[in-house]
């Protein structure tokens, strides 16, 4: 899927949620003391410049959370060309769940069936709570949920919680890139290798003013030199 520079960055386009992105900055980590005494707070890292854009990671996503055709938790956008073939570049953006610390989808929904679990910080849905009245759907800000076809309940994204992480993997998504643009893990620990990679460089988050404090990271594209 290919689209126009202006929809890509602005966030035109139905499946980019790039409008209202801050500026890029290089992000640091305190060394605190107390961070061990902190619960987890998963988060990934997206890195544009090591994305190749082959989706390997959709499919991954899709065998191991057993999602339906149709929909999907994940999605790799890419822009129009950079460059004249045979120099042609291209730039990939992750569009998934953001796992917000303040999940608006949480604070919406009438049953309790959209929450954070207090252990890892993934936003998650109970299948069993939910009514599919896709309150959480409407609110949320990066378009990123939808209804599951079969269950008729909301989905997205859960970093695989309920599959690779409950087997002490990582997200299927972060195991199978074969460039290793993903990294997964603990944001409330400064010695993780996902802590590192932000301290170490300049990252971005997507619609940052609206406070939703999200938990997906990107290394931006930059052009290559041919």
């Amino acid at each position: 899927m290919s689209c126009s520079r202006r929809d890509f960055v602005s966030g035109a386009s139905a499946f980019i949620a790039l409008a209202g992105t801050t500026g890029l900055a290089t992000h640091s980590i305190a060394l605190d003391p107390e961070n061990e005494k902190k619960p987890i707070r998963y988060a990934m890292l997206h890195d544009e410049q090591a994305c190749i854009g082959c989706t390997a990671c959709m499919d991954a996503c899709r065998e191991t959370n057993h999602v339906p055709e149709g929909v999907s938790r994940l999605e790799i956008i890419r822009s129009q060309p950079y460059g004249e073939f045979p120099n042609v570049q291209y730039e990939f953006f992750r569009q998934s769940c953001q796992h917000c610390t303040n999940a608006p989808c949480v604070s919406v929904c009438p049953t309790g069936a959209s929450f954070i679990d207090k252990a890892t910080g993934i936003v998650d849905v109970n299948p069993d709570l939910c009514v599919g009245c896709q309150y959480c759907i409407a609110v949320c800000p990066y378009r990123i949920r939808f209804i599951h076809p079969e269950r008729k309940t909301a989905d997205k994204c859960n970093f695989c919680r309920d599959t690779n992480l409950a087997e002490g993997k990582q997200p299927a998504c972060v195991e199978i890139c074969p460039t290793k643009a993903l990294t997964f893990g603990d944001l409330n620990d400064p010695n993780s290798a996902l802590s590192v990679k932000i301290r170490e460089n300049e990252t971005y988050r997507t619609k940052v003013p609206l406070g939703t404090e999200p938990n997906l990271y990107h290394i931006p594209f930059k052009l290559k030199e041919a």
